[in-house]
């Protein structure tokens, strides 16, 4: 199974793609998406939808995975630019015909480091660990999305056991 993380934003949108192959993980890409800054917003997001369909192409992902959109009401406005980013990610995977998972960034956390609430550094370290590699020129925005890639591996594996064991 191909999965394609994204971790939406204008400045940088990451994106991690892995495969699981026999209950082990493989990274097929990593990588940020950076559009050009101060341009109008629709050019900044047709950059990201562009790229995203690209790596659609490319990778043929069976399932693209998002964070769930948390606001925080001190940051209403980054939120709401974070939306069109997420908008257009969504878009891409719906046009391509890519099933959209959603997890809470908490749960998200929780799967790669086993604490919800961990610092990026520790997602950053513990994707590392995970994967058994860990790539000094992965942003925070690419371990943040190879984490969501990472997180809906291991709840399908976690829902075929439980489905064999229940069986």
């Amino acid at each position: 199974m191909v999965i394609l993380g994204i971790d939406p934003g204008l400045n940088a949108t990451g994106f991690g793609i892995i495969e699981t192959i026999a209950d082990r993980l493989h990274v097929k890409a990593a990588g940020e998406i950076r559009p050009p800054r101060g341009k109008p917003l629709a050019e900044r997001l047709s950059a990201i939808h562009g790229r995203l369909l690209a790596l659609m192409a490319t990778h043929r992902p069976d399932t693209a995975v998002i964070e769930k959109i948390f606001t925080h009401h001190g940051h209403v406005t980054t939120a709401a630019m974070m939306g069109h980013a997420r908008g257009v990610a969504c878009l891409a995977a719906q046009t391509q015909g890519i099933p959209l998972v959603e997890y809470p960034s908490t749960q998200v956390k929780r799967a790669v480091t086993g604490n919800g609430h961990a610092s990026k550094e520790q997602v950053g370290r513990m994707v590392g660990q995970w994967i058994d590699r860990a790539d000094p020129s992965w942003s925070a925005d690419a371990t943040d999305a190879l984490a969501l890639a990472i997180a809906h591996a291991h709840a399908v594996t976690q829902r075929h056991h439980l489905a064999g064991v229940l069986s």
